[in-house]
């Protein structure tokens, strides 16, 4: 669990420095596209919209494709909205649960403070 702190931390820390370098008012895609530039500078690896498989009583039902995945761990979530809800924390939380990762971001870059949410799945 160690790692998996230090992972999000750094994460955490690159969301920062990208708010603080672009600020507010761009669509996602910006945001995840420069946080794949900064969290590749720290030495991660980093995919971009990956297709995760999402299974139903051990059955692939389709598929979910993650902003970013870090280190084949960490889920993040790239939004650019006024407003995190709920609706967003649970739909972060199925798609650990759907596709066995234990640890997602949501990061919201909508607000002229960034927003970060961590939602950890207990499995």
């Amino acid at each position: 669990m160690d790692e998996l702190n230090s992972i999000t931390e750094k994460i955490i820390g690159a969301a920062y420095t990208v708010s603080n370098t672009l600020g507010c008012g761009f669509l996602e895609k910006v945001y995840e596209n420069a946080m794949f530039l900064e969290l590749s500078k720290c030495g991660f690896s980093v995919i971009k919209q990956q297709p995760l498989p999402v299974f139903y009583d051990n059955h692939v039902v389709g598929e979910y494709f993650a902003d970013l995945i870090v280190e084949e761990e960490v889920i993040v979530e790239i939004k650019a909205i006024k407003d995190l809800n709920e609706i967003h924390q649970a739909q972060l939380m199925n798609y650990l649960t759907a596709c066995n990762r234990r640890c997602g971001l949501l990061i919201n870059f909508g607000k002229p403070r960034v927003e970060i949410k961590r939602i950890l799945n207990g499995y």
